[in-house]
């Protein structure tokens, strides 16, 4: 079945006039990333040349996807817009609320029973306002995305960071927060800042044990997680062509790992493949017409420097596998050089889980060359050392694996097949009863992220990233440093033996099969769907407007917390058990800021209150500030909120009172959820002044009355003795978004003007 294809078909029947008026526009050739931009302007054919990272640019995106847990706050969100039906086509996947612990079938029924209310409300809203939803165990959204909507030369949003896998498939696929969302689902334009590029060369052809997840596992050691901030990252070259579409979203997918606003391929024969594989033989047959258009012109690649704003070349033929962490997924170890560097930090080398999955790696293709490595370990009588945790990436993945006895060889192995859903991934993995004081370990995933308390909530979890292929080996061999290259192991024969490289198919050989994908189509007339939420829920609350932050608001500021080092999404507003509360903002902020470490003591959670001089709890101080009528600011540090898209790391400060964040950097899409829900996202125009605030200051806009784009502004320090400095904060702010802060938040803004 083949989506949208009447949708589809429009866009195609003018991406070429759109191109060609753009190249002309612009005056040279056009990288792919260029052409999918310009095509979809909200104000119709280009008509001026955007400056890279610094022009703000109206946008239209063809759909939108939302996953369950970040669904409920952006259909909260929505309900309050005043629309009947959503404006662009959407979908919303259930696949965070499902915890991993006794296996798929008990697992996916625990979750019914548990969240039975939330998987309700969304299933209501989705069918009253004409939104596809995929219910629990259809599987991980961006897996069922790349199967059934993306396509070539495509924008789409989507409400959680790893949106960009459908990058796999040729499209600009972007993760916004909620907000954003609510903006397109009500029929307005979306915003972003036209981002800078940056082209990776792939040269030669992967092979043996190497996988297209060491690629992006490379590129994550070059540019580190927010090295990709403010651009496209587009890959290109024979190496890219020879690459499976699976394999491309790969790569795409963990690109939100280094803050790239997106990531993507130009389309070729294994997109063609896989959209056929796929039963979207019509989406083949159009991309085909115009797929001159569906890739970069000839001379950009053929000269990539004076196109794009940095180059990355990397030869697939020499890249070895890598292992990423623990901790941060840029850390980057090549096979066979972890001994001395585990022993150095103190890494335990033996290896308790490999988990194979996640929405990157959950493919037919992933699940067919693990399976080839478990296989060896059956036929060549190895004992297993560590467990097996294995997470399809679909029903239609799942079943099809299942029929071709992929899943029989892993459970021969006795691992524990998940349900189809995100996981250990997010933090949903019942590993431990009690994970804070659970003990210092090591596991490999091929999941993305490995921050601290990720997968299992136990902050002495050493998490690595590798290729499914790896992480399979590994698990066998049980050590961190085991490299398949060149280690023997030993069986239960006492025979020493190595394994073979793995293999596997980009394709199913027997097609792709599924009984029930998971899908239920909502009714074509919704007005009389009545979407309930009772009113003493503790899992949903329906949402008040934010009231404007107000000139006067902003004087006399108290510090809530000055955060050091990484402060991530997760560290924000943590996952894990708090993913109950995503549909219920005064619950789920009690987590605000819990995982933060306060500069003055290096403890989290632990903050002074200004109001009785006491040390607390973050949101438990904030609360007293907001009873007293105070607001606050938060400091922090580079790359502030990196990680998840989830808007609750903006709304529940908010909620809670805090006026501004100040930072050294943010990640994008964080920036653009402070912006969102009409707060102050600041930083600092000389980083250390980080260093001048203390702790029982009052914080001060002296100038908010003067808040103008391009216009710095004027932040004073009062100490605590009574002396005052003042420092210079910036922001990125335009016109539109400075009507957002005055407004209270964009959502307050739209229904003014369709009041209007």
């Amino acid at each position: 079945m083949a989506f949208d294809l009447s949708m589809i078909k429009a866009l195609y029947e003018r991406f070429p006039e759109r191109v060609k008026t753009a190249r002309s526009v612009v005056g040279r050739p056009l990288t792919l990333s260029e052409k999918i931009l310009y095509t979809h302007l909200w104000s119709g054919s280009p008509d001026i040349a955007f400056k890279r990272g610094d022009d703000y640019v109206d946008f239209a995106p063809d759909r939108i996807a939302c996953q369950d847990a970040t669904a409920q706050m952006a259909l909260l969100q929505f309900m309050q817009a005043g629309k009947e039906k959503v404006a662009v086509p959407t979908t919303v996947h259930c696949d965070h609320l499902i915890q991993a612990n006794n296996g798929a079938k008990s697992d996916l029924q625990s979750a019914l029973n548990s969240s039975n209310e939330v998987f309700n409300f969304l299933e209501s809203v989705s069918n009253k306002y004409g939104i596809g939803f995929w219910a629990p165990g259809a599987g991980i959204i961006h897996q069922v995305v790349l199967e059934n909507y993306a396509f070539p030369g495509g924008m789409m949003i989507g409400t959680d960071s790893h949106t960009v896998n459908a990058g796999g498939l040729g499209m600009l696929a972007i993760g916004v927060g909620g907000a954003d969302a609510v903006d397109v689902m009500a029929g307005m334009a979306w915003e972003l800042k036209f981002p800078k590029l940056i082209g990776v060369r792939l040269t030669g052809k992967i092979s043996g044990w190497t996988a297209p997840k060491d690629v992006i596992l490379k590129v994550a050691e070059l540019l580190t997680v927010k090295g990709g901030t403010g651009a496209i990252v587009e890959y290109f070259g024979p190496g890219a062509q020879a690459l499976s579409c699976t394999g491309k979203g790969t790569i795409c997918n963990m690109g939100a790992e280094i803050g790239a606003t997106t990531s993507t391929f130009g389309y070729d024969e294994s997109m063609e493949r896989y959209l056929r594989a796929t039963g979207r033989d019509q989406v083949a047959d159009l991309a085909n017409s115009i797929k001159d258009d569906l890739t970069a012109d000839p001379e950009v690649y053929a000269n990539p420097e004076a196109y794009f704003d940095q180059i990355i070349d990397i030869d697939l033929s020499t890249l070895k596998p890598q292992l990423n962490g623990p901790f941060t997924p840029d850390l980057a170890t090549e096979v066979g050089t972890m001994t001395q560097k585990a022993q150095e930090n103190d890494w335990p080398l033996k290896v308790e889980w490999g988990l194979i999955g996640s929405c990157t790696n959950s493919s037919y293709e992933d699940l067919s060359r693990a399976a080839s490595i478990a296989q060896q370990a059956l036929d060549k009588k190895l004992k297993t050392k560590a467990e097996f945790g294995i997470n399809p990436g679909s029903e239609q993945v799942r079943y099809t694996a299942e029929r071709d006895g992929l899943l029989s060889i892993f459970e021969q192995l006795d691992a524990k097949i998940f349900t189809n859903a995100c996981g250990p991934c997010i933090g949903q993995w019942a590993r431990y009863e009690d994970p804070k004081n659970a003990p210092k370990n090591s596991i490999v995933h091929s999941f993305n992220r490995n921050f601290a308390k990720r997968a299992d909530g136990n902050p002495n979890t050493h998490a690595f990233v590798a290729s499914p292929e790896l992480t399979a080996a590994i698990a066998i061999a049980g050590r961190l440093d085991f490299n398949p290259l060149t280690d023997t192991l030993i069986n239960e024969e006492g025979q020493e033996v190595m394994l073979d490289e793995p293999t596997g198919w980009e394709l199913p050989p027997k097609g792709f099969d599924v009984k029930d994908n998971g899908y239920i189509a909502p009714q074509e007339d919704g007005s009389h769907v009545t979407v309930a939420v009772a009113p003493d829920s503790d899992r949903l609350q329906l949402l008040d407007p934010f009231m404007p932050i107000t000139n006067t608001a902003v004087q006399d500021m108290k510090l809530l917390i000055k955060a050091k080092g990484k402060c991530t999404t997760d560290h924000i507003s943590m996952a894990g058990p708090w993913l109950r509360y995503r549909g219920h903002l005064d619950n789920i902020a009690n987590n605000t800021l819990i995982g933060a470490v306060n500069a003055f003591n290096d403890k989290t959670n632990f903050v002074k209150n200004q109001l009785t001089g006491a040390y607390g709890g973050v949101p438990d101080t904030q609360r007293d500030y907001k009873k007293s009528g105070i607001m606050s600011i938060i400091v922090g540090d580079h790359n502030y909120g990196e990680g998840s898209s989830r808007e609750h790391a903006a709304m529940q400060p908010r909620h809670l009172g805090v006026a501004a964040v100040l930072v050294k950097s943010f990640a994008r899409i964080h920036e653009t959820n402070l912006k969102k829900q009409g707060m102050l996202a600041l930083t600092f125009a000389n980083e250390a002044d980080y260093d001048k605030i203390h702790e029982n200051d009052q914080l001060s806009l002296v100038d908010i009355a003067e808040f103008a784009p391009a216009r710095a502004l004027t932040l004073r320090l009062t100490h605590a003795d009574g002396s005052s400095e003042d420092i210079k904060v910036n922001h990125s702010y335009n016109g539109q978004q400075i009507e957002w802060f005055r407004s209270g938040s964009a959502l307050n803004l739209i229904k003014e003007q369709n009041r209007a």
